[in-house]
Protein backbone atom coordinates (compact mmCIF):
# COMPACT_ATOMS: atom_id res chain seq x y z
CA UNK A 1 0.00 0.00 0.00
CA UNK A 2 1.65 3.40 -1.09
CA UNK A 3 0.88 6.40 0.57
CA UNK A 4 -2.25 9.13 0.07
CA UNK A 5 -2.37 12.73 0.27
CA UNK A 6 -2.47 13.05 3.91
CA UNK A 7 -0.54 16.19 5.38
CA UNK A 8 -2.80 18.85 7.29
CA UNK A 9 -2.57 20.73 4.65
CA UNK A 10 -1.83 19.95 0.69
CA UNK A 11 -0.98 22.75 -0.80
CA UNK A 12 -2.77 22.81 -4.78
CA UNK A 13 -0.85 24.69 -7.50
CA UNK A 14 -2.66 25.41 -10.76
CA UNK A 15 -1.47 26.12 -13.80
CA UNK A 16 -3.68 28.16 -16.58
CA UNK A 17 -1.92 26.63 -19.99
CA UNK A 18 -3.78 28.72 -22.57
CA UNK A 19 -6.13 31.18 -22.68
CA UNK A 20 -8.75 31.32 -19.91
CA UNK A 21 -11.37 34.40 -18.62
CA UNK A 22 -11.49 35.34 -15.49
CA UNK A 23 -15.03 34.11 -15.13
CA UNK A 24 -13.85 30.82 -15.79
CA UNK A 25 -10.90 30.57 -13.39
CA UNK A 26 -13.21 32.16 -10.62
CA UNK A 27 -15.56 29.19 -11.30
CA UNK A 28 -12.56 27.00 -10.39
CA UNK A 29 -10.83 28.79 -7.41
CA UNK A 30 -14.50 28.55 -5.65
CA UNK A 31 -14.88 25.00 -5.87
CA UNK A 32 -11.28 24.28 -4.89
CA UNK A 33 -11.64 26.80 -1.78
CA UNK A 34 -15.42 24.83 -1.04
CA UNK A 35 -13.09 21.51 -0.67
CA UNK A 36 -12.20 22.82 2.85
CA UNK A 37 -15.17 24.72 4.36
CA UNK A 38 -17.39 22.47 6.31
CA UNK A 39 -19.95 25.37 7.37
CA UNK A 40 -21.34 25.47 3.53
CA UNK A 41 -25.47 24.61 3.17
CA UNK A 42 -25.82 20.51 3.37
CA UNK A 43 -25.01 18.48 0.51
CA UNK A 44 -22.18 20.63 0.34
CA UNK A 45 -18.60 20.17 -1.76
CA UNK A 46 -16.90 19.70 2.20
CA UNK A 47 -19.41 16.67 2.83
CA UNK A 48 -18.93 15.33 -0.48
CA UNK A 49 -14.87 15.58 0.52
CA UNK A 50 -15.42 13.59 3.06
CA UNK A 51 -15.97 10.48 1.73
CA UNK A 52 -12.84 11.01 0.20
CA UNK A 53 -11.28 11.48 3.53
CA UNK A 54 -12.13 7.77 4.60
CA UNK A 55 -8.82 6.44 2.75
CA UNK A 56 -6.01 6.19 4.48
CA UNK A 57 -2.12 4.89 4.28
CA UNK A 58 -0.30 2.33 6.56
CA UNK A 59 -0.06 4.81 9.23
CA UNK A 60 -4.02 5.13 9.56
CA UNK A 61 -3.43 8.99 8.17
CA UNK A 62 -6.69 9.39 6.17
CA UNK A 63 -6.69 11.78 3.30
CA UNK A 64 -5.66 15.33 4.43
CA UNK A 65 -9.57 17.61 5.25
CA UNK A 66 -7.82 20.81 3.85
CA UNK A 67 -6.73 21.66 0.29
CA UNK A 68 -5.03 25.10 0.14
CA UNK A 69 -4.60 27.11 -3.19
CA UNK A 70 -1.27 28.04 -2.76
CA UNK A 71 -0.36 28.98 -5.79
CA UNK A 72 -1.68 29.87 -9.77
CA UNK A 73 0.91 30.12 -12.73
CA UNK A 74 0.05 31.32 -16.13
CA UNK A 75 1.06 30.05 -19.34
CA UNK A 76 -0.85 31.99 -21.90
CA UNK A 77 1.94 32.11 -24.21
CA UNK A 78 1.48 27.97 -25.14
CA UNK A 79 5.15 27.06 -24.10
CA UNK A 80 4.97 23.86 -25.54
CA UNK A 81 2.60 24.02 -28.02
CA UNK A 82 -1.23 23.82 -28.96
CA UNK A 83 -1.08 20.02 -29.40
CA UNK A 84 0.20 18.62 -26.46
CA UNK A 85 1.29 14.18 -25.86
CA UNK A 86 0.45 13.35 -22.28
CA UNK A 87 3.75 13.31 -21.15
CA UNK A 88 3.79 17.06 -21.87
CA UNK A 89 2.46 18.30 -18.74
CA UNK A 90 5.52 17.24 -16.67
CA UNK A 91 7.28 19.72 -18.68
CA UNK A 92 4.82 22.33 -18.29
CA UNK A 93 4.98 22.33 -14.39
CA UNK A 94 9.00 21.73 -14.74
CA UNK A 95 8.86 25.43 -17.36
CA UNK A 96 6.26 26.87 -14.41
CA UNK A 97 8.83 25.66 -12.01
CA UNK A 98 11.41 27.54 -13.51
CA UNK A 99 9.53 30.84 -13.75
CA UNK A 100 8.94 31.23 -10.27
CA UNK A 101 6.12 28.84 -9.34
CA UNK A 102 7.06 26.78 -5.98
CA UNK A 103 8.06 22.80 -6.79
CA UNK A 104 6.38 21.24 -3.49
CA UNK A 105 7.60 17.49 -3.10
CA UNK A 106 5.91 17.92 -0.01
CA UNK A 107 3.01 18.92 0.63
CA UNK A 108 2.37 19.82 -3.06
CA UNK A 109 0.10 18.37 -5.41
CA UNK A 110 -0.21 20.31 -9.09
CA UNK A 111 -3.46 20.43 -11.41
CA UNK A 112 -2.73 21.63 -15.23
CA UNK A 113 -5.55 22.69 -16.71
CA UNK A 114 -5.77 23.59 -20.93
CA UNK A 115 -7.74 26.11 -22.93
CA UNK A 116 -10.47 24.82 -25.16
CA UNK A 117 -7.91 25.27 -28.12
CA UNK A 118 -5.16 23.16 -27.20
CA UNK A 119 -5.44 19.67 -27.97
CA UNK A 120 -4.25 16.79 -25.48
CA UNK A 121 -3.70 13.18 -26.91
CA UNK A 122 -6.70 10.84 -26.14
CA UNK A 123 -8.83 13.97 -24.75
CA UNK A 124 -12.31 13.49 -26.11
CA UNK A 125 -11.64 9.79 -27.27
CA UNK A 126 -10.99 7.91 -24.33
CA UNK A 127 -10.63 10.86 -21.72
CA UNK A 128 -11.09 13.94 -19.99
CA UNK A 129 -8.81 14.13 -17.60
CA UNK A 130 -6.02 12.30 -16.01
CA UNK A 131 -3.42 12.43 -13.49
CA UNK A 132 -0.05 10.97 -12.54
CA UNK A 133 3.48 12.29 -10.69
CA UNK A 134 6.24 13.62 -12.20
CA UNK A 135 9.38 11.97 -12.85
CA UNK A 136 12.91 13.62 -11.21
CA UNK A 137 14.67 13.21 -14.18
CA UNK A 138 12.14 15.40 -16.22
CA UNK A 139 10.74 18.21 -13.51
CA UNK A 140 13.77 17.79 -10.38
CA UNK A 141 11.30 16.18 -8.22
CA UNK A 142 8.16 13.62 -7.09
CA UNK A 143 4.80 15.19 -7.45
CA UNK A 144 1.26 14.29 -7.78
CA UNK A 145 -0.43 16.15 -11.09
CA UNK A 146 -3.40 16.12 -12.29
CA UNK A 147 -4.64 17.35 -16.20
CA UNK A 148 -8.06 18.28 -17.33
CA UNK A 149 -9.15 19.75 -20.39
CA UNK A 150 -11.93 22.15 -21.32
CA UNK A 151 -14.56 20.31 -23.86
CA UNK A 152 -16.86 23.17 -24.15
CA UNK A 153 -15.29 23.79 -27.84
CA UNK A 154 -14.28 20.34 -29.03
CA UNK A 155 -16.33 17.75 -26.59
CA UNK A 156 -18.91 19.22 -24.36
CA UNK A 157 -21.01 15.48 -25.16
CA UNK A 158 -18.49 13.70 -23.71
CA UNK A 159 -16.86 15.60 -21.04
CA UNK A 160 -19.53 17.94 -20.09
CA UNK A 161 -22.32 15.72 -19.27
CA UNK A 162 -25.01 15.86 -18.52
CA UNK A 163 -24.76 19.83 -19.86
CA UNK A 164 -24.16 18.47 -23.22
CA UNK A 165 -25.43 15.77 -25.20
CA UNK A 166 -23.30 13.75 -27.27
CA UNK A 167 -24.07 13.94 -30.81
CA UNK A 168 -24.10 10.11 -31.54
CA UNK A 169 -26.82 9.77 -29.32
CA UNK A 170 -30.10 11.89 -30.77
CA UNK A 171 -30.73 14.19 -27.95
CA UNK A 172 -30.73 13.99 -24.31
CA UNK A 173 -34.35 14.70 -23.40
CA UNK A 174 -35.34 15.18 -19.93
CA UNK A 175 -31.47 14.24 -18.97
CA UNK A 176 -29.89 17.41 -20.12
CA UNK A 177 -29.48 19.76 -17.56
CA UNK A 178 -28.45 23.48 -17.81
CA UNK A 179 -25.32 24.13 -16.34
CA UNK A 180 -25.04 26.06 -12.85
CA UNK A 181 -22.45 28.19 -13.34
CA UNK A 182 -23.56 29.05 -16.92
CA UNK A 183 -20.67 27.51 -18.59
CA UNK A 184 -21.28 23.84 -19.63
CA UNK A 185 -17.43 23.47 -20.59
CA UNK A 186 -16.42 24.64 -16.97
CA UNK A 187 -19.26 23.19 -14.93
CA UNK A 188 -18.55 19.35 -16.93
CA UNK A 189 -14.51 20.26 -16.00
CA UNK A 190 -15.32 21.01 -12.33
CA UNK A 191 -16.72 17.23 -12.47
CA UNK A 192 -13.79 15.62 -13.73
CA UNK A 193 -11.58 18.54 -11.28
CA UNK A 194 -13.27 16.86 -8.42
CA UNK A 195 -12.60 13.35 -9.66
CA UNK A 196 -9.21 13.16 -10.61
CA UNK A 197 -8.61 15.55 -7.33
CA UNK A 198 -9.78 12.51 -5.01
CA UNK A 199 -8.24 9.89 -7.19
CA UNK A 200 -4.91 11.86 -7.15
CA UNK A 201 -5.07 12.09 -3.17
CA UNK A 202 -6.36 8.62 -2.31
CA UNK A 203 -3.87 7.21 -5.67
CA UNK A 204 -1.15 9.89 -5.75
CA UNK A 205 1.72 7.40 -6.82
CA UNK A 206 -0.46 4.90 -8.65
CA UNK A 207 0.27 2.42 -5.69
CA UNK A 208 -2.22 2.86 -2.99
CA UNK A 209 -5.60 2.82 -3.15
CA UNK A 210 -8.07 1.16 -5.93
CA UNK A 211 -11.92 -0.10 -4.65
CA UNK A 212 -14.99 -2.20 -5.87
CA UNK A 213 -15.71 -5.81 -4.94
CA UNK A 214 -13.48 -7.46 -8.09
CA UNK A 215 -10.24 -7.76 -7.02
CA UNK A 216 -9.48 -8.95 -10.23
CA UNK A 217 -10.11 -5.71 -11.76
CA UNK A 218 -8.63 -2.82 -9.72
CA UNK A 219 -10.24 0.43 -10.22
CA UNK A 220 -9.88 3.78 -8.73
CA UNK A 221 -12.57 5.63 -6.24
CA UNK A 222 -14.01 7.81 -8.84
CA UNK A 223 -13.46 5.41 -12.06
CA UNK A 224 -16.14 3.18 -10.36
CA UNK A 225 -18.92 5.76 -10.40
CA UNK A 226 -18.66 7.40 -13.78
CA UNK A 227 -21.83 8.86 -14.28
CA UNK A 228 -23.18 8.52 -11.04
CA UNK A 229 -24.17 12.02 -9.68
CA UNK A 230 -27.48 10.95 -7.57
CA UNK A 231 -29.39 8.41 -5.92
CA UNK A 232 -30.67 6.24 -9.02
CA UNK A 233 -28.59 6.67 -11.57
CA UNK A 234 -28.00 4.32 -13.99
CA UNK A 235 -28.31 4.14 -18.27
CA UNK A 236 -27.32 7.61 -18.50
CA UNK A 237 -29.83 8.88 -16.03
CA UNK A 238 -27.64 10.61 -13.56
CA UNK A 239 -29.84 10.08 -10.65
CA UNK A 240 -31.97 12.51 -8.12
CA UNK A 241 -30.07 15.50 -8.42
CA UNK A 242 -31.45 19.18 -6.83
CA UNK A 243 -32.33 21.73 -9.69
CA UNK A 244 -32.68 25.85 -8.60
CA UNK A 245 -35.13 28.45 -10.07
CA UNK A 246 -33.59 28.46 -13.35
CA UNK A 247 -33.44 24.49 -14.01
CA UNK A 248 -29.83 24.59 -13.12
CA UNK A 249 -28.86 21.10 -12.41
CA UNK A 250 -26.74 20.81 -8.58
CA UNK A 251 -25.58 18.29 -5.95
CA UNK A 252 -23.71 20.19 -3.69
CA UNK A 253 -23.35 23.47 -2.54
CA UNK A 254 -19.89 25.97 -2.40
CA UNK A 255 -18.63 28.97 -1.08
CA UNK A 256 -20.19 32.65 -2.73
CA UNK A 257 -23.34 30.81 -3.20
CA UNK A 258 -22.28 28.74 -5.62
CA UNK A 259 -23.16 25.27 -6.88
CA UNK A 260 -21.85 22.44 -8.42
CA UNK A 261 -22.68 18.88 -10.01
CA UNK A 262 -19.69 16.33 -9.21
CA UNK A 263 -19.60 12.75 -9.60
CA UNK A 264 -19.55 10.48 -6.60
CA UNK A 265 -17.10 8.02 -5.59
CA UNK A 266 -16.87 5.11 -3.93
CA UNK A 267 -17.60 5.11 -0.19
CA UNK A 268 -15.13 1.87 1.27
CA UNK A 269 -17.66 2.21 4.53
CA UNK A 270 -20.84 1.65 2.70
CA UNK A 271 -19.60 -0.80 -0.12
CA UNK A 272 -20.98 1.50 -2.71
CA UNK A 273 -20.81 4.63 -4.91
CA UNK A 274 -22.00 7.69 -2.80
CA UNK A 275 -22.16 11.03 -2.18
CA UNK A 276 -23.90 13.64 0.33
CA UNK A 277 -27.29 14.18 -1.38
CA UNK A 278 -27.84 10.51 -1.11
CA UNK A 279 -31.52 9.71 -0.63
CA UNK A 280 -30.74 6.30 1.07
Amino acid sequence: MGPVLASPVVNLYIIWYGQWSRTQQATVRDFVHSISVPSLPHPSVSDWWQTVRLYADQTGSNITGKINLAGEFHDAGYSHGRVLARTTMQSIIKSAAGRGMPLDPRDGAYLVLTSGDVSVQEFCRAVCGFHYFTFPTVVGAIVPYAWVGYSGTQCPGMCAYPFAWPTYSGGGGNNLMKPPNGDAGMDGMISVIAHELAEMSSNPLVNAWYAGDDPMNPTEIADLCLGIYGTGAGGGYVGQVMKDTWGDGYNVNGVKGRKFLVQWVWNPSRRRCFGPNAMD
